[in-house]
């Protein structure tokens, strides 16, 4: 005998068994219930007020489950925080970079008070000399020790000091830098934005406080000296300071001491020493340390053996053994005229001679 749920005849053949089996896919449970939009009207609802059989029930209001809503508010409040912080943000836009300063430049000549002293025995000339404790080359161009600042590291400041540093030994040891050759070795150290100064200092030599070639590099007259030591005797300092949170500056102090005979004249010709006092002032900004470049800003040259009646402007003519400065002086500045620099002429001391 069939149970309550199953057809008279008996579950048909073949069919799963139970009547549960059959209909268990449309069953509905509650909720599904619940969320349909027509219901039906009780019995009595519909004796009582000839109603239809059904009625249309109002949308349910779905609303948002609680994690939906946590997470719509995190949204607002990280795009909200961004808005704010983007017009409001604790750090100050880096203000535009500022053309580096054309270099200022003053080179002083230093006429011997008598003959220039020399001997063929250069290292006796040497040893005779303010010079004989001197170092050779780079060696004498030493870092010193190096300390950070307020806003920049120590890498930062022995960068700096490292440029300086080469850019003395390239401008004023190099010989063939001395000798009036090439200069890209030291032109590679400027800031791009004194290329065109420098640039116009050798195309067109003006003795302007601006244009000099001397007061970018030391470089001697071909046709009246050479070098009877490449070993240029040097001595000075390299000193570093914070000018202002994006600006550091280097000091360049040396002096430097060449030997040098006539132009030609061979190894039998005598020696005599030309002293060069050259001090560098350098400033570098976060862009130029990363070059490996700097802004030469002042340059203060004083070099003799010379004559004040020669012009230094664009080499160095010094007077060799056995010589003396031609009678006369520069020529006369006007102090009402602009843009000429003021002609300055020093005497060397004869203590700065070697005794010979």
């Amino acid at each position: 005998m069939g149970g309550p749920g199953d057809p008279p005849e008996g579950t048909p053949e073949g069919a799963p068994g139970g009547g549960e089996e059959e209909y268990r896919s449309v069953v509905f449970d509650e909720s599904f219930v619940r969320a349909a939009r027509l219901q039906e009207f009780s019995a009595q609802e519909r004796i009582a007020d000839h109603a239809p059989a059904v009625r249309r029930r109002p949308p349910l209001r779905r609303g948002l489950s609680r994690q939906a809503l946590v997470l719509v508010l995190l949204i607002a409040l990280a795009f909200g925080t961004a808005i704010y912080m983007g017009v409001r943000h604790p750090y100050q836009t880096p203000a535009a970079r500022e053309s580096a300063e054309p270099l200022r430049m003053t080179v002083i000549p230093l006429a011997p008070e008598g003959k220039v002293p020399g001997t063929a025995d250069t290292a006796y000339l040497y040893e005779r000399s303010p010079a004989a404790q001197f170092k050779s080359g780079a060696e004498g161009v030493p870092l010193p020790a190096s300390r950070r600042t307020a806003h920049f590291s120590d890498s930062q400041v022995v960068s700096a000091l490292t440029t300086a540093k080469d850019y003395v030994v390239r401008s004023a040891l190099d010989p063939d830098v001395l000798m009036g050759g090439e200069v890209r070795a030291v032109r590679v150290l400027l800031d791009s934005d004194q290329l065109d100064q420098f640039d116009q200092s050798f195309a067109r030599p003006t003795a302007d406080g601006r244009h000099a070639p001397t007061g970018w590099l030391v470089r001697f007259d071909p046709s009246r000296a050479e070098l009877a030591d490449r070993k240029v005797r040097v001595q000075g300092t390299l000193q570093a300071a914070e000018v202002n949170s994006s600006t550091l500056e280097v000091t360049a102090d040396h002096t430097l001491v060449y030997a040098l005979r006539p132009a030609g004249a061979g190894g039998k010709a005598e020696v005599s020493l030309f002293t060069v006092r050259r001090e560098l002032h350098f400033r570098f900004d976060r862009d130029d340390l990363r070059l490996h470049q700097g802004q030469l800003v002042i340059s203060y040259v004083q070099a003799g053996p010379l004559s004040c009646a020669e012009d230094s402007t664009n080499h160095l003519r010094p007077l060799l053994a056995g010589q003396t400065a031609k009678e006369g002086g520069p020529a006369g500045t006007d102090p009402y005229a602009t843009g000429s620099a003021t002609a300055l002429c020093g005497t060397l001391a004869t203590s700065a001679q070697p005794r010979v």
